[in-house]
Formats: structure tokens, C-alpha cells, sequence
């Protein structure tokens, strides 16, 4: 289930925009410049896939992307429990570590969930809007937009 909700950044306490629905949550995000779609996530990934599988498998839809919108890279993030992996533990904390702090890029960040799900967090407008995306969902952030990603505390998702 995706879902938005949003809050006045002064007043966090308070829930401006509880959505669910698919439109609504497009309108919401338009009003920050930032695009979110649904594409197909068909292509079932092993356990051990590597980055470079993953963007195999999802090729065609990449360099779609990538001429529609002069993207000129593509990368992988995937986080996904290995149970007799002892580091475990650790390897999950640096990686919560990394994506919770508030941060910007000098390019647009664009991610499509191909497992699992994860939070996007944006601050702008004078507010903070929360994003659960899950499998399907595509996300672009525009260059130097205030956000930071959620992974909860056992995280499991993969996104290009």
C-alpha cells in the first residue's frame, strides 16, 4: 500500500493529507515538483542478485527512462536479509544511518521499487511529507530537494 501523509513542519503532531489513492497522492507530490508513477515490476529477482542483474532485468525500462529524461546513469540499492549473515545487524544499522539524515543532491534522484518498500521523506513548502513507497512505485525527486529515506528497522527493498 502506498501512502502519503503529510504535516506542517511547525506542527508535526498534526496530519494535513492522509491519501492512499493514486491520483491524489500524484496531485500532492506535483504541487512539490516531484513526479511519482507506476510501472511494471515483472521481473522476479533471486535472492542473490547482484546490481548488475538487476539492471539487466530491468534494462529496457531504464534507458526508456534514460532518453525520455537525458539520465545518464543508473545504480541499485538493495538491502535484503541474509539470515546466516552475522553482520547482518550491523550492514541494516549503517544503512539506516546513511539514508536518515536530511540531505539534497545536485541531480535529480529517481528510484523505482522493484521489492519491498521504504519511506521518502521530503521537506519543503513548509511541510514534510512522507511517502511509503512499495513494489511498482517510481519516485523523482527533483535536484536539491530537502529529503531523506526511511528504512525502517528490518529493511528489505531493492530499488533502481
Amino acid at each position: 500500500m502506498t501512502l502519503l501523509l503529510q504535516y506542517a513542519d511547525s506542527a508535526p503532531d498534526k496530519v494535513l493529507v492522509r491519501t492512499e489513492s493514486f491520483p491524489e497522492i500524484v496531485r500532492q507530490l506535483a504541487e512539490l515538483g516531484v513526479s511519482f508513477e507506476r510501472w511494471s515490476a515483472a521481473v522476479p529477482l533471486a535472492d542473490a542478485a547482484s546490481s548488475e542483474q538487476v539492471l539487466a532485468a530491468y534494462a529496457a525500462d531504464i534507458e526508456r527512462l534514460k532518453r525520455e529524461r537525458g539520465y545518464r546513469s543508473a545504480d541499485v540499492v538493495r538491502l535484503k536479509r541474509d539470515p546466516a549473515d552475522a553482520a547482518w545487524p550491523e550492514k541494516a544499522r549503517a544503512a539506516r544511518g546513511k539514508f536518515l539524515e536530511e540531505h539534497t543532491h545536485g541531480e535529480d534522484e529517481v528510484r523505482f521499487f522493484v521489492e519491498g518498500s521504504g519511506m521518502f521523506c521530503l521537506h519543503a513548502a513548509g511541510k514534510v511529507t512522507q511517502l511509503v513507497c512499495e513494489r511498482r512505485d517510481l519516485l523523482s525527486v527533483p535536484v536539491d530537494a530537502k529529503h531523506w529515506f526511511a528504512l525502517g528497522t528490518h529493511p528489505a527493498f531493492c530499488a533502481i
